[in-house]
């Protein structure tokens, strides 16, 4: 029988604490084998501690000191996009399978229901941002059915949710999933907009897409929106649609201006989502971080047993 794969994680905050426990208790073929931090209070250290994983405070440097650094197959990033360059230039010689959980964007944009088949060999994988997981899977359910120009698209989360990396990556959240509504989604032109809303109690994370495209059948585009929402769901379990897809004519009499691409006509679809969290280390409400670690273990797992079907084979 095959021995899973080890992994470790960078970054001992909210995201990569939520993705170790996950990871613990329910990794298939992943096995961690390291929680990196550089802070050495931090609770997500401490927690990796009692759980029996070996730790680090010393960053980067301190993995690639530890002595069971020689088997760890994929790392997880989960610190910030200033430092993920650095850190992937010194995992990337020796061999090693990078995901990306920051918006650096330096590998591939990968969204496990849209292409992440497709990028398996990729050796740094980026997981684009919460919203991004979140809203591009139905920017891309529509353009299976008709050409998009427009896709925009509104994550509001809690700001208990949104930690100290999370505010520091605001300009790159915005600039990454705008640029993988096109990339992913199949749009023409995108617009992504994050609110951190101060709510008490605070409040489910709540996203709106807003896409005009071509005209095109309504229960088809509603069709494929359903079973895209049904494929996130295999990996998030609380990823829902809030109420139903709601359509709007445009016509060309009456055309709307669409940033960049002038005045157009088409066929506007709202689509209102919510992602609750499970809740493995933080509040449900923090759906943000659970479907970033959500989607970053998928991958992992599916790296995982393909290389692991390959040594059988």
């Amino acid at each position: 029988m095959s021995k899973p794969v080890k992994v470790a994680i960078i970054g001992s905050g909210n995201i990569g604490t939520d993705l170790m426990i996950k990871i613990l208790r329910h990794g298939k073929h992943l096995e961690m084998g390291a929680m990196v931090g550089i802070d050495p209070a931090s609770d997500g250290l401490a927690r990796a501690e009692r759980m029996g994983v070996a730790t680090t405070a010393g960053g980067i440097e301190g993995l690639l000191a530890m002595e069971g650094f020689k088997d760890i197959r994929i790392v997880f990033d989960a610190t910030s996009a200033g430092a993920h360059a650095h850190h992937n230039a010194l995992l990337q010689p020796h061999g090693i399978k990078v995901i990306d959980l920051t918006p650096a964007a330096i590998g591939p944009y990968v969204i496990p229901a849209i292409n992440l088949d497709s990028e398996l060999d990729a050796s740094n994988l980026n997981m684009v941002t919460c919203g991004g997981q979140a809203t591009i899977p139905i920017v891309a359910a529509i353009s299976r059915v008709a050409k998009v120009h427009y896709g925009e698209i509104v994550a509001s989360i809690s700001s208990k949710s949104a930690g100290p990396g999370t505010r520091a990556n605001i300009d790159e959240f915005t600039e990454t999933t705008t640029a993988a509504i096109e990339k992913l989604g199949g749009a023409t032109r995108g617009k992504a907009i994050i609110v951190l809303n101060p709510a008490e109690p605070p409040l489910i994370m709540r996203d709106t897409v807003f896409v005009l495209s071509e005209l095109a059948d309504q229960d088809e585009i509603e069709r494929s929106i359903l079973d895209m929402v049904s494929s996130v769901q295999s990996y998030v379990p609380g990823y829902r649609l809030k109420q139903s897809v709601q359509f709007e004519v445009i016509p060309p009499e009456a055309p709307v201006n669409v940033p960049g691409l002038g005045y157009l006509s088409g066929l506007k679809t709202s689509v209102f989502l919510e992602v609750e969290g499970a809740a493995h280390y933080l509040p449900a409400y923090a759906g943000n971080l659970d479907i970033m670690t959500s989607a970053a273990m998928a991958c992992a797992e599916r790296i995982a047993a393909t290389r692991l079907n390959a040594v059988e084979a």
